[in-house]
């Protein structure tokens, strides 16, 4: 040993004097490979730049700040974890499809099919309904179900909201129904203990996407299944913004959030993102067939699966091609509202071009940060003659955007860069006079009671406050 000891210390000696040089050397190396990677894979010229100032500017540390921060696994993760069987484009695209009556909006209804290889589908009836009424009508189909109960969820609440539900899928589980509930992994955790345990304590099969105890493998933030899905019987569907959570229904509520039931053929879509979640939980396979009426109203619908795997931008682009589309008026009603610089030219080219641009947030947000961000942007769109309005309390989780008076989209996806990119979300777009006109009517509703925000009144907060909504958009593409 001494031996050895004896043959290393002249390359320790060698080591010692020439480290400096080995360092600058390393630093250099790995400057030119995280510069390299920057330019060769960011779309964005601005955030290539960034970081090849960071990289340079602070040598190693930039490097490994970009390792950390600017390479963007998540889809290639995403693609890892896809259920290729369930992915693949569908071959039920069929050769003529039904045409929204708006003939302006052929071309957003075609791009979508592109989009998303769904057909757009006639024979649907929505009905729309504020959180309260929407649990108590998922209630009670769960205690009609005869069939199969699939149901997914971003929180559930081990609470006044949750636990009601957990009876409900217990009893039906007991009588023979095939119950099957997903839970996301981190959305479990909202409420300890978790509602997971009581689930399977009564009987119900429940699985958490994406959950492990494991710090290295748990992706917190990212990857995180926000959908919010309730299909029974393979007839009837539910979707929307709402969690399963006791602010929605104490009194006085501390939550508002719009959810719709759904009959006709667009539960198909409903079925199908359900099944690829849980196959891919639990490589179990479940039966996708629709087997409700084929014409229970007189809306077109389709479904909208969005998130970091095959549906990458999806999402994103049926936005930028329903501003694109609008004629006249785009109302948008959202709880997080910071949208990427595509989105937000669209929408300041519409407000130019004289589209009547409406944008409805909640006065105080639950998640400051992306509250601030949303400040430091927002006077750009109210600059342009968007009108903004800030609602009171409590807090207004619902997400629907409409345009021209004939089509809608309303589901769990948000107007940030979580949703736009990082999470797995589903919206349903829906094409209906009587259908927009309802929720037009709603959004007047919380218009009426909300505060009309003009550019003076952005203007005029403290320079401290400005500096801090600043920083607050800086960051946020990790919101």
């Amino acid at each position: 040993m001494e031996y050895i000891w004896a043959g290393l210390e002249p390359l320790g000696r060698q080591l010692y004097d020439y480290w400096p040089g080995l360092v600058a050397f390393s630093s250099l190396v790995v400057a030119v490979l995280a510069m390299s990677h920057a330019v060769m894979h960011k779309r964005d010229a601005r955030a290539a730049a960034a970081w090849t100032g960071l990289i340079w500017l602070l040598p190693l540390i930039g490097a490994v700040l970009y390792l950390l921060l600017g390479v963007n696994r998540i889809q290639r993760r995403a693609r890892q974890i896809a259920p290729d069987s369930l992915t693949d484009t569908p071959d039920q695209m069929p050769v003529v499809q039904p045409r929204p009556r708006a003939s302006h909006l052929h071309t957003l209804a075609e791009l979508s099919g592109r989009l998303t290889g769904l057909p757009l589908l006639n024979g649907n009836a929505l009905d729309v309904m504020d959180a309260p009424d929407a649990l108590a009508a998922m209630t009670a189909a769960i205690d009609e179900a005869s069939d199969s109960i699939f149901l997914v969820t971003y929180i559930f609440g081990n609470d006044a909201a949750g636990r009601p539900l957990v009876d409900a899928l217990a009893a039906a589980a007991k009588r023979g129904v095939q119950v099957r509930v997903l839970i996301d992994g981190m959305g479990a955790l909202y409420t300890f203990p978790s509602i997971v345990r009581r689930l399977r304590r009564r009987g119900v099969i429940v699985e958490r996407f994406l959950y492990s105890l494991a710090p290295w493998r748990m992706p917190y933030m990212n990857l995180r299944n926000h959908r919010k899905v309730m299909i029974v019987d393979r007839r009837i569907g539910f979707t929307g913004g709402m969690n399963l959570r006791a602010g929605y229904v104490q009194q006085p509520p501390d939550i508002r959030d719009l959810h719709a039931r759904i009959e006709g053929p667009v539960v198909e879509h409903l079925l199908r993102s359900f099944a690829a979640d849980w196959y891919f939980t639990c490589r179990e396979h479940l039966n996708q067939e629709y087997v409700g009426t084929l014409d229970a109203g007189p809306i077109l619908a389709r479904g909208i699966s969005a998130g970091p795997d095959a549906d990458l931008g999806k999402r994103r682009l049926t936005l930028l091609a329903a501003i694109g589309s609008a004629q006249y008026e785009v109302r948008i009603m959202t709880p997080y509202f910071v949208p990427d610089q595509t989105l937000l030219t669209a929408l300041q080219l519409a407000c130019m071009r004289g589209v009547r641009v409406t944008l409805i947030l909640p006065g105080r947000n639950n998640l400051r940060l992306v509250h601030w961000a949303s400040l430091h942007m927002l006077p750009w769109l109210v600059n342009d003659g968007c009108e903004l309005y800030f609602s009171g309390e409590p807090f207004d989780h619902s997400k629907v955007m409409t345009v021209d008076g004939h089509w809608a989209l309303l589901g769990s996806g948000n107007w940030d860069a979580r949703s736009l990119r990082l999470n797995f979300e589903f919206d349903l777009e829906c094409y209906d006079e009587a259908l927009v006109a309802m929720l037009n009517r709603r959004m007047d509703m919380r218009r009426a009671n909300a505060r009309r925000v003009s550019l003076d009144d952005m203007h005029s907060q403290p320079y401290l406050k400005r500096l801090r909504n600043g920083v607050a958009y800086v960051l946020e593409p990790y919101l």
